[in-house]
């Protein structure tokens, strides 16, 4: 647990002090007061910065993580010529670049609502909106950091991260609706359910929705998608989906450093 804290000391100290995550910061800030400013609603402004939040926080969290990891190169090196147990330092360093970005992505995003004044009616989805992009973050930094523990090319590394994104957040979705259009004439309430499942993106922007109350929009669909996530049986299911796309990249990006010669 030392070895854990330590690393994770390091890297955040690192991470913090890096350019990128404080622009990241200050886009979110930006963005969220423009939107307040211009929509005098916060509801508004709220149901606006979803699809920024999903477009955006997957992105920032997979090529910075795998960005950062092949710049820090050199300091895992040095870190494995010491006692150090390679398991927990690779928790340290997944924390200390996860934290940080999440860090960033609260701030940046909740701190013009604590500035204006939050009510009580915008605190729950202001909640829920900035779990889902923690939530998010630590999903695609996971991933950031399986491929740059088994892509040795950087700009291999790179491809495939920009190129996971895209297939999570464009392609699958095409991918989905062709499912639906095909198989029209056919029962896939639940044959969507998992499809939506299988994609950690579509799990939030569902729930988000869902929250703000945009399953009136999308009709029979949003009707089988409130009936499932509405309960809590859908909650500890979606739950638990995203808690394995957390753990599952984590631990193979583990066992790869755990094997990985240096």
């Amino acid at each position: 647990m030392n070895s854990i804290l330590k690393v994770l000391k390091y890297q955040a100290k690192d991470a913090l002090r890096s350019r990128w995550l404080i622009a990241y910061a200050l886009f979110f800030m930006l963005v969220t007061d423009g939107l307040l400013r211009f929509s005098g609603d916060p509801m508004k402004a709220q149901l606006s910065l979803v699809s920024v939040v999903l477009f955006l926080v997957p992105l920032v969290s997979i090529v910075f993580g795998t960005v950062y990891l092949y710049n820090a190169r050199e300091f895992i090196e040095l870190l494995l010529a010491q006692p150090v147990n390679r398991r927990q330092m690779y928790g340290g360093l997944y924390l200390g670049l996860t934290l940080p970005l999440a860090l960033a992505f609260i701030v940046g995003l909740g701190l013009p609502f604590v500035l204006r004044g939050a009510d009580e009616t915008t605190r729950g989805s202001l909640g829920a909106l900035l779990l889902a992009g923690v939530v998010l973050t630590c999903v695609f930094t996971a991933i950031a950091s399986l491929i740059a523990m088994r892509c040795e090319d950087r700009l291999r590394g790179l491809g495939a991260a920009i190129g996971v994104w895209m297939l999570l957040t464009v392609v699958y979705d095409g991918f989905v609706l062709f499912i639906l259009a095909v198989f029209s004439n056919r029962p896939l309430e639940h044959a969507t359910l998992g499809l939506m499942m299988a994609n950690p993106i579509d799990i939030a922007r569902i729930a988000l929705l869902l929250r703000f109350d945009g399953a009136a929009m999308m009709g029979y669909t949003g009707a089988v998608f409130l009936r499932f996530f509405g309960d809590a049986q859908g909650v500890l299911v979606s739950a638990a989906a995203l808690v394995l796309w957390v753990s599952l990249p984590v631990a193979l990006g583990m066992r790869a450093f755990s094997r990985k010669d240096f």
